[in-house]
């Protein structure tokens, strides 16, 4: 069985919309700006395309990495990668042919039977709504979290407000950096 990892910059209260500078958000951009870049915080970062087999994303998540990550080197790893899109509406005409081996996914149950398949982990990055429905439907093993000291209200989050059983989490990694973020690596107890 696959280890599904969901990967996130997140703020305190829950927030990952916008992290990079993506347009549409107010406060997009908030993982840089007026926060000190520490590169031993990103450490995790590194590791995680060293340790992933395969990514999965949303399809407007793939949309927009599927444009930029192939030619940056910072993520070359997953360049040739397998890819999973989970989406209703992508086509197969709208992936990218420079970005290696991509393969659709439309349900939940797909996502599950592939969970059940030989190989590695796969990371899920982004994808906040996709994120929000893996958890809801118990499909996530592991969160590699880095939490920003930041309160920023309105935006998409990472949880969803589904009224559920509660899910217990098991912290397996912790660290505090100096200029206030923090690692969090939960695994989930089944």
């Amino acid at each position: 069985m696959r280890t599904l990892i969901s990967t996130a910059f997140i703020s305190l209260d829950g927030v990952v919309e916008g992290p990079g500078g993506e347009p549409g958000y107010r406060n997009s951009g908030w993982t840089y700006k007026d926060i000190e870049f520490l590169p031993e915080a990103y450490e995790i970062k590194g590791r995680e395309q060293k340790e992933a087999a395969a990514i999965m994303l949303g399809r407007a998540s793939y949309e927009a990495f599927s444009g930029v990550w192939p030619d940056m080197e910072e993520f070359a790893d997953y360049k040739e990668m397998p890819k999973y899109v989970v989406s209703t509406t992508l086509a197969e005409d709208d992936l990218l042919g420079n970005w290696g081996e991509t393969t659709i996914l439309r349900s939940l149950d797909e996502v599950a039977a592939l969970k059940e398949t030989e190989g590695g982990p796969i990371i899920v990055h982004g994808s906040a709504s996709l994120n929000r429905a893996l958890s809801d439907a118990g499909l996530i093993d592991r969160y590699h979290l880095l939490v920003f000291p930041l309160l920023l209200g309105a935006g998409k989050r990472l949880f969803s407000s589904t009224d559920k059983d509660a899910q217990k989490l098991k912290l397996v990694e912790h660290e505090v950096y100096a200029n206030g973020l923090q690692k969090n690596v939960f695994d989930v107890v089944r």
